[in-house]
């Protein structure tokens, strides 16, 4: 089955599972805002790629009331939770769209994404982050709350174990749990290294690991002023 077919099967169950199949949600997700600079005031023009739901957005459109929010996502399900989430709201807009077909017209003072990423394979992630960098305004942001292979196999197997057992003791119920073990089988993480040194070599600036836990990490990185 593919990645959009899952995520379509999942979509109005979405929000209700993240926490549980992230046992860190709430840090987690709190370090991708708390990573973003801008005044709160600003009138930031942003990128949600793999928007999902709307559940990082919404968290954005909140803390900047002045931001304009461009969600993607190949999944039109997704997408329609997002839209029932914000409603009218007119600096929200929407487009059914693979990571692939990013184009630099449009230029962003952020881009943000969470727990998508981590689907493409390494040369197209690779792609993608010179294209988020093309596609950044000057002095922008790239911040991306994902997951990340362990440096080990032993490691590996350590944080797979903690998770397993960390959403076991949350009680995801079936058919969820099921889910969510057909997306797992075709994720394909990297290493936080490997991820912060592709970002490096597309030329992003002051590349950081902002919040690690296990293989949830978000990490993020600044295009230059010139």
């Amino acid at each position: 089955m593919k990645i959009r077919d899952l995520f379509d099967q999942c979509a109005t169950a979405y929000d209700r599972d993240r926490p549980v199949l992230v046992p860190c949600f709430d840090d987690f997700y709190g370090a991708a805002l708390s990573a973003i600079p801008f005044d709160l005031n600003a009138p930031i023009k942003v990128l949600d790629l793999g928007a999902g739901t709307g559940l990082l957005a919404a968290m954005v459109a909140k803390a900047f009331p002045s931001a304009s929010i461009h969600l993607t996502d190949i999944s039109e399900a997704m997408l329609d939770q997002a839209r029932q989430r914000f409603g009218d709201t007119p600096r929200i807009t929407y487009a059914v769209q693979a990571h692939t077909r990013l184009s630099a017209r449009s230029k962003y003072d952020l881009v943000i994404s969470a727990l998508s990423i981590h689907h493409l394979a390494h040369s197209e992630k690779q792609a993608l982050f010179e294209k988020i960098y093309r596609a950044l305004l000057p002095g922008g942001l790239f911040v991306n709350a994902d997951q990340a292979l362990g440096p080990s196999v032993e490691v590996e197997e350590a944080w797979h174990r903690q998770w397993l057992a960390d959403v076991k003791a949350g009680g995801l119920p079936e058919p969820a749990w099921s889910q969510a073990m057909e997306r797992v089988r075709l994720d394909r993480n990297a290493t936080l290294a490997d991820q912060l040194a592709w970002l490096e070599n597309a030329g992003f600036e002051n590349v950081a690991c902002r919040y690690q836990r296990f293989r949830f990490v978000v990490y993020g990185g600044r295009k230059g002023e010139t």
